[in-house]
C-alpha cells in the first residue's frame, strides 16, 4: 500500500511519529507540506509545494501521483481534512468528498446539518458581533459556549457564565481566530464555510471521546475514553481514562447518537473522532471530525479496546474496509494527559531518567522545545506534550500518571 500524507502548512513536527506508526504497518508513506522545512521526512519520499494555495498542493500531487501510482490520501490534522478531499477528488482516489469534509471540518455548517436531520446536538447560533452573542446568550441561557466554527484543540473555546464573561471573552476569540497562528494553517482557495463564532447552549454531564468507522452507511464503535478532566471556563481536554465508566444501554444510546451525525455529515466511508457529552441522561454531539483523535488516543484505543485508529486510517484511504466491528473493551486500564505548563517562552525542559524509561508508560511525547512560545487561555491553548501510563484500575493508572507528569521541570522566560 502506497499512501499520501498532506498538511497545507506543516505543523512542526506534530505528526511525525504518527506517520512512522503507518509505516510500521508496513505501508509506504510519502508526505507532501503545502509548506515545511526540508529535512521533515526522508527526501526520496518528501515534496514541499512552495505554497499552502489548494490549487498549488493538487498540482504538486497530481504531479507526484503520476510517477509513484498512489492508492489513497490521509491526513491526521483537522486543518487537512478539506485539503485532502480536494487532493483525493482531483487524483481520482477513496474520499469522504468536498461537501462531507466542508461540513465536518466548519462547526456552523455541522450543527445545520444535525439540525436538519435530526441527530442530538445543543442549541446554536452563529454570531456576528459581541450584541448578537449577547442575545443567543440570554434566549439559550447562561452559561453558554463561545467557539470557533473552524477551530480545533480547544483553542479560544470558552463557557461563559454570564453577560460579563462573554464580553470580556469575545474579543479574545474574535481577534484570535484571525491572529492565531494555529489558525493559519488551513489551505487557501478552499469554500470552507463561515469563519467565525458560535453561541451554544450548555450541556451538563460528562464528555466522552471515541474513536469510530463508517463502512458503507454502518458506524462501528472502535474505542471509547472518559474524559475526567474537572472543568473551569476554558476546555483544556487534558486528562482521559479508558475503558470507559458507560453502561451497555448508555453506549447503545451514544453510537446512536454519533451514527445518526455521521450519516447527517454524509460520512460513509471514513475514520472519524466523535465527541460526545450528556445532558440529562441523553448523548449530544459536540463534534464529529473526519480523522482519528490526537494525543494519545490511538494508544489508548489500541491498549484498551484492541482498536487501532491509524491502520483504520490507512485502510480507510486506500478504500479497504478496517478491521473494526463494535466496541469490545480489553480490560487494560489507561490514564492520558496533556502535559501542560504555566505561559512564557521555553528556556528548557527537563525529563529524568525514571520518567522516559519507566515501563508503566505507553505513550510519552514532548512536543514543545526551547524557544516555543506557550499560549494558554484566554490567549491560545499551547501544551508541551504528551503523557500516558498503564494501570490495574483508573485510579493506580491516574496516579502513575499523575506522578510522572509531575517529575517533568519545565523552565520559562
Amino acid at each position: 500500500m502506497k499512501l499520501l500524507a498532506i498538511e497545507a502548512v506543516q505543523y512542526r513536527t506534530y505528526f511525525q511519529a504518527r506517520y512512522r506508526q503507518v509505516v510500521d504497518l508496513g505501508v509506504d508513506v510519502h508526505v507532501l507540506n503545502g509548506i515545511g522545512t526540508e529535512d521533515f521526512w526522508p527526501a526520496d519520499r518528501y515534496r514541499v509545494a512552495g505554497s499552502k494555495h489548494v490549487d498549488d498542493i493538487v498540482a504538486a500531487a497530481r504531479e507526484w501521483h503520476a510517477q509513484e501510482d498512489f492508492d489513497g490520501v490521509f491526513t491526521f490534522s483537522e486543518f487537512g481534512v478539506m485539503a485532502v478531499a480536494h487532493v483525493a477528488e482531483a487524483l481520482g482516489l477513496p474520499t469522504i468528498g468536498v461537501e462531507a469534509a466542508r461540513t465536518s471540518r466548519n462547526k456552523f455548517l455541522m450543527r445545520q446539518a444535525h439540525e436538519e436531520h435530526k441527530a442530538p446536538h445543543p442549541r446554536f447560533r452563529y454570531v456576528s458581533t459581541v450584541d448578537e452573542a449577547a442575545a443567543a446568550a440570554e434566549e439559550f441561557g447562561y452559561p453558554v459556549i463561545l467557539k470557533p466554527t473552524l477551530g480545533a484543540a480547544s483553542s479560544f473555546v470558552f463557557r461563559l457564565d454570564d453577560a460579563g464573561e462573554l464580553r470580556e471573552r469575545f474579543g479574545t476569540a474574535a481577534q484570535g481566530i484571525t491572529e492565531a497562528a494555529l489558525f493559519q494553517l488551513e489551505a487557501d482557495g478552499m469554500d470552507v464555510g463561515p469563519s467565525g463564532l458560535l453561541i451554544e447552549s450548555f450541556l451538563d454531564g460528562n464528555e466522552y471521546l471515541i474513536e469510530a468507522v463508517a463502512w458503507d452507511g454502518e458506524v462501528h464503535l472502535g474505542s471509547v475514553v472518559d474524559r475526567v478532566t474537572v472543568e473551569g471556563a476554558t476546555f483544556d481536554d487534558d486528562v482521559h481514562h479508558a475503558p470507559t465508566s458507560l453502561s451497555g444501554p448508555q453506549l447503545a444510546r451514544v453510537h446512536q447518537a454519533v451514527t445518526a451525525a455521521a450519516h447527517a455529515q454524509g460520512l460513509r466511508q471514513v475514520a472519524m473522532h466523535a465527541e460526545v457529552r450528556f445532558h440529562g441522561d441523553e448523548p449530544y454531539i459536540l463534534e464529529i471530525a473526519a480523522r482519528p483523535g490526537g494525543g494519545g488516543l490511538d494508544h489508548m484505543a489500541r491498549l484498551s479496546a484492541g482498536f487501532c485508529p491509524i491502520r483504520a486510517t490507512a485502510d480507510v484511504a486506500a478504500g479497504q474496509r478496517p478491521d473494526v466491528d463494535g466496541y469490545t473493551p480489553t480490560g487494560t486500564h489507561t490514564a492520558a494527559m496533556c502535559l501542560i505548563s504555566g505561559p512564557g517562552e521555553i528556556r528548557s525542559i527537563s525529563v529524568p531518567a525514571e520518567v522516559e524509561e519507566s515501563d508503566r508508560l505507553f505513550f510519552f511525547n514532548v512536543t514543545a522545545k526551547p524557544g516555543d512560545l506557550i499560549k494558554r487561555p484566554p490567549e491560545g491553548n499551547s501544551i508541551l506534550g504528551f503523557l500516558g501510563a498503564t494501570g490495574t484500575s483508573l485510579e493506580d493508572a491516574m496516579n502513575t500518571a499523575t506522578e510522572l507528569a509531575n517529575k517533568i521541570e519545565v523552565s520559562l522566560s
